[in-house]
């Protein structure tokens, strides 16, 4: 029985009266009152983690768990009153009827065993994306959240921004016409995402620091030395642990015009990048990718394509662009429709405007068809859902 539900029933059969649901007694404006706080636990609490935390300072802060003592040591300091571990199988075993919910923020590799593990115990999760570090992995997660009946959201923050949600609705009010073809990408971190010249690197033995639990870190992954070019950041251009450039931004980047379109599975994919042999470079990601994906025609659109380019491979300008000095985004994407286009940026169709630019003189914001988040804050947006499962 959950520690809600329990105090329910036995203050009920106790006193002869009904403690109100935490979801019933939130203020209006969604901000917790002092007896209905959620009671959330970190896995992986350092960087990413931490900016997720700060976006739930509002709720009870219980538990924090990092396998990483000096990377964690921000949130460490900010929520003192939170237990500390760094086995969050540990941290279930001995406080898990005092969680409600769990934020994961770890590096790829071990987002689904982490929130495996939170889901089987019943607690709503946060993953931060990409969900998980393979298609298998993505598939048990949802079935196991769907057999649980947890309330889980992807760390997309600009799912829940504004911007995307205009970007749906110039979609929907016609202003570009039906779309054809998208040109999307990043360029951001290319030294992160692309690690093949540091291959000699490994050669060299390293000491695993103090701080850091080497084998949690590796989590499900079989044994390897440690070596500090993959912490704390550049892990994400190795393939055993990341996800390389393309699963770090797509969904930043891309969000939008799935949203918009409706769109599932494309129907081909063909792929381009130069220098780079999977036999070879297995354990890395290329210095750059020219992806293309085909889609089926849905009730809102007909077949068109969408064309991720990363590293090496830019955004090309659009021909509209031609005689002036407008710079193609870098991060982002340009939307091309069969009467204009839309360029913007990352994270929820950030700065989305029309182009060319002297579309944008006679702009009329369509009406609002998707209800507004407040704040546009992600976190808080999940946690309301758990604060209101209804």
């Amino acid at each position: 029985m959950k520690r809600r539900s329990f105090l329910s029933k036995t203050a009920a059969a106790t006193f002869g009266f009904q403690i109100v649901p935490s979801h019933v007694i939130r203020a209006k404006d969604g901000k917790p009152t002092p007896n209905s706080k959620i009671r959330v636990a970190a896995i992986g609490c350092g960087g990413q983690g931490g900016a997720d935390l700060g976006g739930m300072t509002d709720e009870a802060i219980v538990g924090l768990c990092d396998v990483d003592k000096k990377r964690a040591e921000g949130s460490f300091k900010k929520f003192t009153n939170a237990k500390r571990f760094t086995d969050y199988k540990e941290m279930f075993a001995k406080m898990g009827d005092s969680i409600d919910a769990v934020l994961v923020a770890t590096p790829d590799h071990t987002h689904s065993v982490a929130a495996l593990e939170a889901i089987k115990h019943g607690k709503h999760v946060y993953c931060e994306k990409p969900l998980a570090h393979t298609v298998a992995e993505v598939r048990a997660m949802r079935k196991a959240a769907k057999e649980k009946k947890v309330i889980t959201q992807v760390g997309n923050q600009g799912h829940s921004s504004n911007h995307i949600r205009l970007f749906c609705e110039m979609v929907w009010e016609g202003m570009i016409g039906e779309i054809t073809e998208v040109h999307a990408g990043c360029d951001a971190f290319k030294q992160v995402y692309c690690q093949i010249d540091k291959a000699s690197e490994f050669q060299r033995k390293h000491e695993v620091p103090e701080n850091l639990d080497w084998n949690r870190w590796l989590g499900p992954l079989q044994d390897r030395p440690y070596h500090p070019n993959y912490l704390p950041f550049n892990w994400r251009g190795y393939s055993a642990f990341g996800s390389g450039c393309i699963g770090d931004w797509v969904c930043h980047v891309l969000d939008p015009t799935f949203w918009a379109l409706g769109l599932a599975m494309p129907t081909a994919i063909t792929a381009e990048t130069k220098g780079y042999d999977p036999k070879i470079h297995s354990e890395f990601y290329p210095a750059g990718v020219k992806i293309t994906f085909e889609f089926a025609a849905t009730e809102k659109n007909g077949p068109m394509k969408i064309i991720w380019h990363d590293g090496k491979h830019g955004i090309p300008r659009p021909e509209v662009f031609e005689g002036t000095d407008r710079k193609v985004v870098g991060t982002g994407a340009v939307v091309h429709g069969t009467e204009g286009a839309i360029m913007h940026g990352s994270h929820g169709a950030g700065g989305c405007r029309l182009i060319p630019e002297k579309r944008m003189k006679d702009f009329k914001r369509p009406e609002e068809k998707i209800t507004r988040v407040p704040g546009g804050q992600h976190q808080k947006d999940w946690l309301v859902q758990v604060s209101n499962p209804e």
